[in-house]
């Protein structure tokens, strides 16, 4: 096996390999520009790294020893595989390469939200596979994201990791929803609710999604020297509207989540009489793919697509990132 040494540079390989190839040290020095002296010179010293002429004369010109002949190989996989590392990458083209891109996301998005980012992505590179992960209580984002197993965190967590690259998508409001025939929603008007009210009725919340951070309504309303009567918690977000048809629990969340739901079942929603900030989604991702020209395309597609979707644009389920990256 050819062991490069470490005083062996690349150039020198360079010569070697011509040399091996062209058998003619004017030929060599007319292709590289360089003197024929200065050719000649690095002959001297690859015989003298290799304790092998090389090259001998014959009655036609030069031909190659039998080591010479066994070192053509390994310097041209040298060469090759030194051009493969400082080789630029190329421009990510959607329509023709295939990638397989990893995103985390809660499942309280608006249900038209990652629907929209998977048909959106697989129409523009179809070639393309896209793998969406819950994000879940245990799930170390933060590592999954630098060591590359994740590719990107759709999240909306208040004071997201301060190494990791943050564009925001879109502002979503908190309001309340409910069983539009319970009681309190037959005889209460959309706009009717009352702090009162909102702390003594029976909530129910999501579990936390991350070990000390109780979410952003509850971290709120604790700022605020308040306490709802929070009775069930559920770790699955998306059974909660089936749990309000079946019981007078009110549910606080973003107005885009519900926005679905309400047409779907026979829920009513309320001004919240608490005056929640905003909820603020972003996109995270590691600087590992700050520059990768198919993650910029990724979070330009996630970032049009939000953007769609908040401006209640029709055509947002048709919604095509151009390839401005390639």
């Amino acid at each position: 096996m050819f062991t490069l040494p470490a005083h062996l540079d690349i150039h020198l390989i360079r010569i070697l390999y011509m040399l091996l190839c062209e058998r003619n040290v004017s030929r060599v020095a007319m292709k590289l520009n360089q003197p024929q002296s200065s050719i000649s010179v690095s002959l001297r010293k690859l015989r003298e790294l290799t304790g092998d002429p090389l090259l001998v004369r014959n009655g036609r010109g030069m031909v190659l020893t039998q080591h010479g002949e066994s070192l053509l190989h390994p310097a041209r996989h040298i060469l090759e595989q030194t051009d493969r590392l400082f080789k630029q990458k190329g421009p990510f083209v959607p329509e023709q390469d295939a990638r397989t891109f990893h995103i985390a996301a809660p499942d309280y998005l608006d249900s038209n939200f990652l629907p929209s980012i998977v048909a959106n992505v697989l129409r523009s590179s179809p070639k393309s596979k896209i793998i969406i992960h819950s994000l879940a209580p245990e799930m170390d984002y933060v590592r999954l994201l630098s060591d590359g197993n994740l590719d990107l965190v759709i999240a909306n967590w208040e004071e997201p990791p301060l190494h990791l690259h943050v564009s925001k998508l879109f502002d979503d409001e908190i309001a309340c929803i409910m069983r539009g025939d319970c009681a309190y929603a037959l005889r209460t008007a959309h706009d009717g609710m009352t702090v009162d009210d909102y702390l003594s009725l029976p909530h129910v919340a999501p579990s936390r999604m991350l070990p000390g951070y109780a979410g952003v309504i509850e971290s709120f309303l604790t700022s605020q020297n308040l306490s709802r009567n929070v009775v069930v918690e559920s770790a699955y977000f998306a059974l909660i509207p089936s749990m309000l048809t079946r019981t007078d629990l009110v549910l606080t969340t973003g107005r885009q989540f519900m926005k679905s739901w309400e047409k779907k079942l026979p829920l009513k929603s309320f001004i919240a009489p608490v005056k929640f900030p905003v909820m603020q989604f972003y996109q995270m991702w590691h600087e590992r793919v700050q520059h990768s020209p198919e993650h910029k395309w990724l979070r330009e597609l996630v970032r049009t697509t939000a953007k769609a979707l908040s401006e209640k644009k029709p055509e947002a389920e048709r919604c095509l990132v151009k390839n401005e990256y390639a």
